[in-house]
């Protein structure tokens, strides 16, 4: 049975949005590759840190939800610790609970976007 996995990681702001979009495709592909299937992904944005990280105080916002294998989340930390594009990242498996809440959080965003298009 496969677990489902949350991992937020952050871009450093020197990069062009053309470069964050191919770091994150870069990962897209990647779990793809280790057979995990994306739920869902969302983009951040540009967004203040809390306190700076290598003398940074902006950064590139990354989420993705996907489910996988437990030994996927290894390989995937093992590549982010070696990509020098990204400053932090986090990831956390999903309870039944957390899932869930993602799920109805996912619904809010998307009513919330169908009536701000209508």
């Amino acid at each position: 049975m496969a677990n489902q996995y949350e991992t937020v990681f952050i871009m450093t702001p020197v990069l062009s949005d053309e470069q964050a979009k191919e770091t994150v495709s870069k990962y897209k592909k990647m779990l793809a590759d280790l057979g995990c299937k994306v739920i869902y992904s969302d983009d951040w944005g540009l967004r203040k840190l809390a306190y700076p990280i290598q003398k940074k105080t902006t950064g590139f916002y990354h989420l993705f939800q996907f489910e996988g294998a437990g030994t996927v989340t290894a390989e995937l930390e093992l590549a982010y610790k070696r990509d020098e594009r990204l400053l932090r990242y986090m990831t956390v498996a999903l309870d039944k609970h957390a899932i869930a809440y993602s799920e109805k959080r996912r619904a809010l965003k998307a009513k919330k976007k169908e009536t701000a298009t209508a």
